[in-house]
C-alpha cells in the first residue's frame, strides 16, 4: 500500500478527482486530500462543476515524509492554484528531489512546469498544451510516464490513469482486479 497526497482547491475538476481517489483507495492505497488554504480556510471544497467535497486536511499540515505521490487533479482554476501556490510548488520539489512519484493530468502539468520538474514525455489537457509550452507533449496515450512524472490528459482518462498509478505503486495483481472489477477493458 502507498500513501498518496492530493493537493485541491476550488475549481477542481470533479470526474479526475473522485475518479483517481476511487480508483487508487479501490487498489489498496492510502488516498488523502489536502486543501490549499491560501485561497479558503474550510475543509468543504467546490469543484469546477459546482460539486462539493470534504478535504481530509489542510495543506498545511501536511509532511512529505509520510507520502509515497504526490497527485494533481485538473480543472483550470485548480491548475492555476497549484501553479501559484508556494506551498504546493515547494511540496513538488521536494517529492521530486526525493525520488518520489509525481502525478498530474489535464491542466495541472502547469504546477509541474512551474515547479521546474516536467520531464521530455508528457501529456495534458489538449487546450492546455499552448499554456504548458514545453517540448515533449504527447497526444497518442492516455498516460504518459516519464521516469517518476505521470500524467493523463483529461476527464476522459482520469480512470485509466488511476490504474496506472496502482500498478506502480501497489503491483500487476492489485491492478488486474480492480480493472476487472471495474469493468476497464479499456484501459491499456
Amino acid at each position: 500500500m502507498a500513501t498518496i497526497l492530493i493537493p485541491i482547491s476550488n475549481g477542481f475538476e470533479e470526474v479526475e478527482l473522485i475518479s483517481l481517489v476511487d480508483v487508487l483507495r479501490r487498489g489498496g492505497n492510502d488516498v488523502r486530500m489536502a486543501y490549499v488554504e491560501r485561497e479558503i480556510d474550510t475543509d468543504l471544497i467546490v469543484g469546477d462543476n459546482g460539486i462539493t467535497i470534504k478535504a481530509d486536511t489542510a495543506l498545511k499540515n501536511i509532511c512529505s515524509e509520510e507520502f509515497d505521490m504526490m497527485l494533481l487533479a485538473g480543472g483550470w482554476d485548480n491548475a492555476y492554484t497549484l501553479r501559484d501556490d508556494e506551498l504546493v510548488q515547494t511540496l513538488i520539489k521536494e517529492f521530486y528531489n526525493d525520488n518520489k512519484v509525481l502525478g498530474a493530468m489535464c491542466a495541472s502539468v502547469l504546477a509541474f512546469k512551474e515547479a521546474g520538474v516536467l520531464g521530455n514525455d508528457y501529456t495534458c489537457y489538449p487546450y492546455a498544451k499552448e499554456e504548458v509550452n514545453h517540448d515533449g507533449y504527447r497526444d497518442d496515450k492516455m498516460v504518459v510516464t516519464d521516469g517518476n512524472i505521470m500524467t493523463s490528459r483529461g476527464p476522459g482518462t482520469a480512470l485509466c490513469f488511476g490504474l496506472e498509478i496502482v500498478k506502480r505503486l501497489v503491483g500487476v495483481e492489485s491492478y488486474e482486479a480492480v480493472k476487472e472489477g471495474m469493468l476497464l477493458d479499456f484501459c491499456e
